[in-house]
């Protein structure tokens, strides 16, 4: 295992995890790129660059190198391929001291479309899409939901979210997922927990 930071290794990991598939069993392969962080949750100019650079390295660079590796290795296998990138509201709301997780989450978006325009000129497409969750529980959350109000002035809408219950479970979201991998997409779709 890898982390994900270290996109050099991921060409070998993929072919290695491609390679202990059955595939005389299997209908279809999916992959889903849903890795990332917050960090750093503070004005841009307080953010150094090592702290950009990871976040960038996990919450861009790696699903887009694992798309690259994901596409050129499964070119030829005659299944039902998908990649679905795990999006956020916050890819399309700019809030403050969220500024790189935000431009990630919006850049995760448009590669997304732009892998869909180059798919949906091949014969058998990649069926690749990006999900919008909308609010889940997760880890993600509760770092946003610690932070000190005066130090990130989103943390309020985080706490407030959770207390109020307006966020699904990870089962719940799991569910839902299940369900979208089974449906079909043109290329590039981008969609939103609420639309399907």
């Amino acid at each position: 295992m890898i982390a994900v930071q270290e996109v050099l290794g991921i060409e070998h990991l993929l072919n290695k995890i491609l390679g202990q598939i059955n595939l005389n069993n299997t209908g279809m392969i999916c992959l889903i790129n849903n890795a990332a962080i917050l960090e750093p949750l503070k004005s841009i100019e307080e953010c150094n660059a090592e702290e950009i650079n990871k976040n960038f390295q996990i919450n861009l660079v790696a699903p887009i190198v694992l798309t690259s590796c994901f596409i050129n290795q499964t070119d030829n296998i005659q299944l039902r391929r998908k990649i679905i990138n795990i999006s956020s509201g916050s890819g399309t709301y700019p809030a403050p001291d969220m500024s790189v997780y935000c431009s990630t989450k919006a850049e995760i978006d448009m590669f997304t479309q732009c892998v869909g325009a180059e798919q949906s000129k091949q014969k058998y497409p990649i069926e690749v899409i990006a999900v919008d969750p909308g609010m889940v529980d997760t880890e993600l959350q509760r770092v946003a939901r610690g932070k000190n109000n005066q130090d990130f002035e989103m943390a309020k809408f985080f706490k407030q979210a959770h207390q109020t219950g307006q966020l699904q479970t990870r089962e719940a979201l799991g569910k839902h997922l299940l369900k979208i991998i089974e449906k079909q997409f043109q290329p590039g779709k981008l969609l939103k927990y609420s639309e399907e």
